[in-house]
């Protein structure tokens, strides 16, 4: 006799400070160098669009975006480390879009580690196209510094 899946309710919410908790979280347990609380409050304060991916009252992932002149820049997109490898990543890029679309948006740009080779089959299989490389962009391990790949997506 097989079990009978409940349906789980999906859906987006904007981040407030009352669930910045458990973004922290989630966070520092998806990367080795992550964003600090005030990372997060400077974006709400910014206005950027910071959206959190839900199952019930589970975190699966967020982004964060900030709107430019006909582009938007995608910041920080997460998935919580027991969610990954289900297809949210996906989920978050196409509501990014959307919205990016609905603001007029022209192109999405984002900035990637050079060694995250599975964020960047990610992103290639949402459409984004390699277009230049920041040198020393991200901090690395022993005080060393790690190259971003630019990569950008045509609304």
């Amino acid at each position: 006799m097989s079990a009978v899946l409940k349906p789980v309710e999906v859906r987006f919410e904007p981040l407030t400070l009352a669930k910045l908790d458990t973004v922290l979280r989630v966070e520092q347990q998806a990367y080795a160098h992550p964003w600090a609380r005030n990372n997060f409050e400077d974006s709400i304060k910014a206005g950027y669009q910071v959206q959190l991916l839900l199952a019930d009252d589970t975190l699966l992932g967020y982004f964060v975006a900030m709107k430019g002149v006909e582009e938007v820049h995608l910041l920080n997109i997460t998935v919580a480390p027991d969610c990954q490898r289900q297809g949210w990543a996906q989920v978050l890029l196409d509501a990014l879009s959307l919205w990016a679309k609905g603001q007029g948006a022209a192109w999405l740009w984002l900035e990637v580690r050079i060694s995250n080779e599975r964020a960047i089959r990610v992103y290639e299989a949402h459409g984004f196209r390699r277009v230049g490389q920041r040198k020393n962009y991200y901090p690395g391990a022993h005080g060393q510094r790690e190259d971003a790949l630019v990569m950008s997506l045509p609304l």
